[in-house]
């Protein structure tokens, strides 16, 4: 984790892991500025060895994802009920029940009032691993 300044006003901080393509492409996993957090679209590649996790199952990527999404907003002072909005990229039509489902169960609402984020999936996307499935990006706001 590392922090900077915006004109000596507010802290931005940077949250970074050892996913490759961080390094590669020249971003981080999450950035924080003032109370808004925003997750960078987070696939299921496993960091130490570069290889994605679960190519078979979109229900077990996106539960993965979600896991390290939840991590990163941790590790910039939030929490996982602080998770506002998701944007799931689902490559296979068929995966979208399952995607769904590793959503209620990671970051849905339960009984009561309290829902869970505003959400978005698009289907029939393409990314940079054959093996990849599904790719999430998230926003928080820790008030």
């Amino acid at each position: 984790m590392s922090t900077s300044s915006d004109n000596g006003t507010r802290q931005i901080t940077y949250h970074r892991t050892a996913n490759p393509y961080e390094a590669v492409f020249g971003y981080s996993r999450a950035v924080k500025k003032g109370s808004f957090i925003f997750v960078s679209g987070t696939t299921s590649i496993d960091p130490l060895t570069g290889v994605v996790q679960h190519p078979s199952s979109a229900y077990e990527q996106a539960t993965t994802i979600f896991s390290e999404i939840i991590k990163a907003v941790e590790s910039l002072g939030g929490e996982k009920v602080d998770v506002t909005r998701v944007r799931m990229f689902v490559t296979r039509d068929e995966d979208a029940d399952g995607v769904g489902r590793a959503l209620k169960e990671s970051l849905g609402g339960g009984e009561g009032d309290r829902g869970g984020p505003a959400a978005t999936m698009i289907l029939s996307v393409h990314f940079i691993d054959k093996d990849m499935r599904v790719e999430i990006e998230a926003d928080a706001v820790v008030l």
